[in-house]
């Protein structure tokens, strides 16, 4: 028997997430996947998540909201709406065991990696999106922003109503 302390990473050490996500909602998640030990590979356009331009920020692209919920991943670009950028995905797609996205359905089925499509290339990886509204429904092609979600909910009314913050007058 070894002396010798075998250092594992967490729960998760050994799982290998291909991250496709972005904003707050998907990061945050492979965030804390990433805090429990798994490889996160955080995909990005060229153009990058949206939220790395959010202030406050000391460096362009790295705004602190981004950093605090990429910590810990390893980021690569790709752009799949073009051919080579849609076959490195698919070389990754059968190396990994989880993919998580936050794109609509409906993109991800155009850009060719619906659920059918990432199951002939790896058929043990877990599929996982992460979206505000069902697949279903007279909200599924539309976008998920909190302020969104929260404006539909009528939570804005609701906390002006219980006092905290103006009030809102209807006519």
């Amino acid at each position: 028997m070894s002396n010798k302390k075998v250092m594992t990473r967490g729960p998760l050490d050994g799982v290998r997430i291909l991250d496709l996500t972005t904003v707050v909602m998907g990061p945050f998640c492979t965030q804390i996947l990433a805090e429990l030990g798994a490889e996160v590979v955080k995909v990005e356009s060229h153009e990058g998540d949206t939220i790395r331009h959010v202030e406050p920020r000391k460096s362009a692209g790295m705004g602190y909201m981004f950093l605090a919920l990429n910590r810990g991943k390893r980021s690569i670009v790709l752009d799949l709406k073009q051919q080579k950028g849609k076959e490195a995905l698919l070389r990754l797609i059968s190396e990994f065991d989880v993919l998580i996205y936050n794109i609509r359905p409906a993109a991800m089925r155009r850009l060719g990696f619906s659920y059918e499509d990432v199951k002939k290339i790896n058929k043990k990886i877990l599929y996982v999106g992460c979206y505000g509204y069902s697949q279903e429904g007279p909200y599924a092609r539309k976008p998920a922003y909190d302020d969104l979600i929260q404006g539909i909910s009528g939570m804005p009314w609701l906390f002006s109503e219980m006092g905290g913050g103006t009030k809102i007058h209807s006519s």
